[in-house]
């Protein structure tokens, strides 16, 4: 039954149609094996498809590589890695397929503070078009809305979205799905709005020392699970002084 399908599938002129690729079968006397992880079942499959196509023509793994980097179908197919080896003795195509946990949507600004465009941040630190949320949320590998990230030109052309990704992978899950805002200012300096219990609380964590800042935040988030008391802001700036200014009850 899979091969009829795979059959009348790959004699079409357009691969935009969503495909179900099952992990191992066989078409034209070549096996296929995928290995798609966490990735989205409708890009993986669409990229699969796509390579195996390729390699049915010449059976050529170099023709495979450079019609991806050509048409750059890996950021299309937002992947994060790829490896497609053949064994040409019991004629296996391996097709192993990695995509990146969305952090953040991103909101890039021009200089005069106007909106440039949007995109989602990935924790390999790398940005992919914002319909790979959607596509994670349609699939259920995303249960809730992703934060935003508001930065400049300028600073997104640094070392900020590594530095960030790289943070926020640091932080308890729990915690992090608290984030509702991320900014990080033209001098680096970062803030973080978390929303607790529906509650606003601003971090100022300033330009440097997020790892041994974030320690201290965790501390202080346990005790607000702990006695109940809403704070409107912390400071972590100055990273030898906590400054916490607490408003209503939770």
């Amino acid at each position: 039954m899979w091969s009829l399908l795979l059959v009348s599938f790959l004699s079409l002129t357009t691969l935009t149609a969503v495909a179900a690729v099952p992990d191992s079968f066989t078409q034209k006397n070549i096996n296929y094996r995928t290995y798609v992880g966490e990735c989205p079942a409708k890009s993986s499959s669409n990229f699969a498809m796509i390579v195996m196509k390729e390699f049915e023509k010449k059976h050529s793994l170099k023709d495979v590589k450079e019609k991806i980097l050509h048409e750059k179908l890996d950021e299309k197919h937002f992947l994060s890695d790829y490896r497609i080896n053949y064994n040409p003795v019991i004629k296996t195509l391996r097709i192993n397929l990695e995509c990146p946990q969305p952090l953040v949507k991103v909101q890039v600004y021009k200089s005069n503070g106007e909106e440039h465009y949007s995109a989602i941040l990935g924790d390999n630190a790398k940005m992919y078009e914002p319909g790979y949320e959607n596509l994670m949320k349609a699939e259920k590998k995303l249960n809730k809305n992703l934060p935003l990230l508001a930065i400049s030109m300028k600073q997104l052309e640094g070392d900020a979205p590594t530095n960030l990704a790289n943070f926020i992978k640091l932080m308890d899950k729990d915690l992090r799905s608290q984030i509702s805002e991320v900014i990080v200012s033209k001098s680096n300096d970062l803030t973080i709005v978390f929303s607790f219990n529906g509650k606003a609380t601003s971090v100022f964590m300033g330009a440097d020392l997020w790892e041994e800042k974030l320690t201290r935040l965790a501390k202080i988030v346990g005790y607000i699970k702990k006695n109940k008391r809403y704070p409107g802001s912390i400071n972590l700036v100055n990273s030898k002084k906590v400054v916490v200014k607490f408003s209503d009850n939770i």
